[in-house]
């Protein structure tokens, strides 16, 4: 007679524990591949905005900085003294004029290059890339290039305005109030172009032709093709853009500080910031006035996506 062993009890589950579906195993493996990536951001961006904010709340100066702690004396004071700063205001609507119209200029410069060069041509290729140079080239350099063409008395467009268009007399573009705004909104657009042609040359290059041929066959002109079927397609980018280039711009510091310093009424929010912190040592009132920058831009941001998403879903 043969015999045969009992077959083995199996392994209950722990109480409790439930398996793990293919969805949360998808969760897992997802946020162990982000993970590194997110510390990284956290240690290069959220540490230093954390620092910046405790800082805004403390009375600090460049001396006391190291002597600092993260539980010191908080107070409100830096705040004050930066809402009640005379030209804080003045400041401000400065920096919104620039950044609204930096951020409108480079999206209609990109959107008229990019209807320049959709269409097959000879040269296309190298126009594509000549496009790209003001915003690949160091902004150092093309602050420098700008300075000497713009300058009274060596600057070739003085010089060819009193030759062919009959100025009377040199005009200083980034040392006057009535020009110097202007010259340097001039230079943003121009420098940042690039960047909204890209997003507007790919998404003009997805349009389907069909459409745009059954308009053609229908006899619509350019200028109907163009408000009916193109720019319908490209305003979510455009939207986009003016998101992403109104973040930029509003928070821009190097250009109008290579190109004027902040003279002659450019004086933006960044580099009211930079003069707390180098002019006067003031940390605490310095990262106070970035906190202040921060919530507004907030708000702007916050205020142009509503509006964009009531008329998306309108």
């Amino acid at each position: 007679m043969t015999t045969t062993a009992p077959p083995e009890p199996r392994q209950r589950p722990h109480a409790g524990r439930r398996p793990l579906t293919l969805r949360r195993r998808e969760s897992r493996a997802g946020l162990a591949l982000v993970a590194p990536t997110l510390l990284v951001v956290v240690a290069v961006v959220g540490i230093p905005i954390g620092w910046t904010v405790v800082l805004a709340f403390q009375r600090v100066r460049l001396a006391t900085l190291r002597r600092t702690g993260l539980f010191g004396e908080f107070t409100l004071d830096n705040f004050t003294r930066v809402l009640n700063t005379p030209g804080f205001a003045d400041t401000l609507w400065t920096t919104l004029l620039y950044s609204l119209g930096a951020t409108g200029g480079s999206i209609l410069i990109g959107l008229v290059a990019a209807l320049v060069v959709r269409r097959p041509f000879r040269g296309r290729t190298l126009v594509r890339a000549s496009m790209l140079l003001p915003y690949v080239a160091p902004v150092v350099a093309v602050a420098f290039v700008w300075q000497v063409l713009l300058d009274p008395q060596l600057g070739l467009v003085n010089d060819w305005g009193q030759r062919f268009l009959g100025w009377d007399a040199a005009i200083p573009f980034l040392t006057q109030d009535s020009t110097a705004l202007a010259t340097v909104i001039a230079f943003e657009a121009w420098r940042y172009f690039p960047f909204a042609f890209l997003f507007l040359l790919a998404r003009l290059q997805a349009v389907p032709g069909e459409l745009e041929e059954a308009a053609r066959v229908d006899g619509a002109t350019p200028t109907q093709r163009f408000r009916h079927i193109l720019l319908p397609q490209l305003l979510p980018v455009i939207a986009l853009l003016g998101v992403l280039r109104f973040i930029m711009t509003f928070n821009k510091f190097d250009d109008v500080y290579l190109l004027t310093g902040g003279a002659a009424g450019t004086e933006v929010v960044s580099i009211r910031v930079y003069e707390f912190l180098t002019a006067r040592t003031d940390v605490g009132a310095a990262a106070a006035q970035a906190v202040v920058l921060a919530v507004v831009l907030f708000v702007f941001v916050g205020i142009h996506l509503r509006f964009f998403a009531g008329r998306r879903e309108s």
